[in-house]
């Protein structure tokens, strides 16, 4: 399984689309077997639908992230890429509970208004 998680500075990025990258970590059997860092190609330049083919190219199987717009979770979806918001912490302990099974998310952090996103 692979999980891309979006990333800020070493915590879980509050918009997933304008997140600086992405920690992609690889598991099997429980562990994690590689952990790398990718740039967010929508980073300054965000164009929609852009990120969720990014990743889809990365042969991601889930993102974590703790907000993201409708448009991005239904496209992410439809790549058959599970979608986890509502997710605050640092990386590696939220890889963690994934891992463990104790990670829950919840209602995404980011508010889309008609033009533009709310934190």
């Amino acid at each position: 399984m692979r999980v891309a998680i979006a990333t800020d500075g070493g915590f879980v990025a509050q918009h997933f689309g304008r997140c600086p990258g992405f920690t992609i970590f690889e598991i099997e059997d429980g562990k994690i077997i590689n952990k790398s860092f990718v740039e967010n190609p929508g980073y300054k330049a965000h164009q929609p639908g852009q990120v969720p083919m990014f990743l889809r190219n990365q042969n991601v199987n889930c993102v974590i992230a703790g907000g993201m717009g409708p448009n991005a979770v239904m496209n992410l979806q439809a790549s058959g890429i599970q979608v986890l918001v509502g997710i605050t912490g640092k990386v590696e302990e939220v890889i963690d509970k994934l891992i463990s099974g104790t990670l829950t998310g919840g209602e995404s952090l980011c508010e889309h208004g008609e033009h533009e996103c709310k934190h």
